[in-house]
């Protein structure tokens, strides 16, 4: 129990920052004697009270007119992931998740020059905007219903270069997007997957108190240390799942 409150904190403190903190509670989940499959859906269960702590404490910097256009997309998304879990065998995507995860990455670090690629948010024509930004909260909604692991490295990475926005405005909507998408999850599996209800007791609430700390400290970082501080901890992540899967 010590052992998984203590992920639970960090894995809250860490998703509010950067994302990742699924590296923390999935193999605490493993170390206490679960199934790879039933510790995946009670991770996913789990750490979903530290997204709506992440939530309250970068209210403040939230976008509310893409909180109401993009929240109904990564619900979707969210539950398609869950489907895919549930249905299909979990080694195929385990081979694909640490290049997402790394790809994420790449992008947040050179956003700079990808958009002189692709063209700056403020230039692209508005239907295509909208349409790439709905595509980008469908997939990040399946890949969080599915696995999770730096899902928000990857939602972050994905809206710095389709948003014209401050770092700390995109790391709230961030926020809410993986709270909405952990919602999905804990329906889903809760009516039908195999989750461990005394782990998901032990690790929801030191969750939602990391997650609540985290997001405090995200606000108070230059986005410069912050988008430095994801860059890494996706990098870690990325690099550390595909050490596991190969």
């Amino acid at each position: 129990m010590a052992l998984l409150a203590a992920a639970g904190l960090g894995a809250g403190t860490v998703n509010a920052i950067a994302g990742g903190g699924s590296l923390i509670t999935f193999p605490a989940l493993i170390a206490v004697g679960l199934a790879p499959v039933p510790a995946n859906v009670t991770n996913s269960v789990a750490v979903s009270p530290g997204y709506v702590g992440s939530v309250v404490g970068s209210r403040a910097d939230l976008p509310r007119e893409r909180v109401r256009a993009l929240v109904p997309v990564a619900v979707l998304g969210g539950l398609a992931g869950c489907v895919l879990l549930l249905a299909t065998p979990q080694r195929a995507f385990e081979v694909v998740v640490p290049f997402l995860v790394l790809g994420a990455a790449a992008v947040l670090a050179f956003q700079d020059r990808l958009r002189r690629l692709v063209g700056h948010p403020r230039h692209m024509a508005p239907r295509r905007h909208a349409v790439a930004l709905y595509a980008l909260t469908a997939v990040g909604g399946v890949y969080g219903g599915y696995f999770g692991a730096a899902l928000g490295v990857m939602l972050v990475a994905g809206l710095a270069l389709l948003l014209d926005e401050p770092l700390a405005r995109i790391n709230a909507l961030k926020n809410v997007l993986s709270a909405v998408i952990g919602l999905a999850t804990v329906v889903a599996y809760a009516a039908f997957g195999p989750v461990d209800w005394v782990g998901v007791a032990v690790i929801a609430p030191a969750t939602l108190l990391g997650g609540y700390a985290g997001s405090r400290l995200a606000r108070r970082l230059p986005g410069g240390v912050l988008k430095a501080v994801i860059v890494t901890a996706g990098t870690v992540v990325g690099l550390v799942l595909l050490w596991r899967a190969y």
